[in-house]
């Protein structure tokens, strides 16, 4: 299956191998909707916590306006699942096997005419 844009993504379990070309174009696409967004709950599938907290941390280096705070006191075992919310800039992590692996950026909005969106999955080094 091609993947030349976000909806490429959304019957995935887990986040495919995207070459450079695909990252770019897939950022273009994302990037214009965080822009229209007012804040953006974030999903991450990993093997580990600490990978996890890493691709929070490499969203958060990309975006200055996207921080989150009291990251060294999050702990799962085994795989896990890790959501973060840019409005209240709360961040879970549960132990959750069997899941696929990757980040999941849903778009929220205060006006509640507009609809979220979620994209993903992206590879877990999508935003290094």
């Amino acid at each position: 299956m091609e993947i030349s844009k976000l909806v490429d993504l959304n019957n995935l379990r887990t986040a495919p191998q995207l070459s450079h070309r695909q990252e770019e174009k897939l950022l273009e696409e994302l990037e214009a909707n965080i822009l229209k967004s007012d804040w953006l709950t974030i999903g991450i599938m990993a093997p580990c916590d600490n990978e996890a907290i890493e691709a929070l941390q490499s969203i958060s280096k990309k975006y200055s306006s996207i921080k989150f705070g009291n990251l060294d006191s999050l702990h799962a075992d085994g795989g896990v699942f890790l959501k973060a919310n840019q409005k209240t800039g709360n961040v879970f992590v549960r132990s959750e096997n069997g899941l696929g692996e990757g980040i999941l950026i849903t778009c929220q909005y205060e006006e509640g005419t507009k609809e979220s969106n979620t994209f993903g999955p992206l590879p877990l080094d999508f935003f290094t």
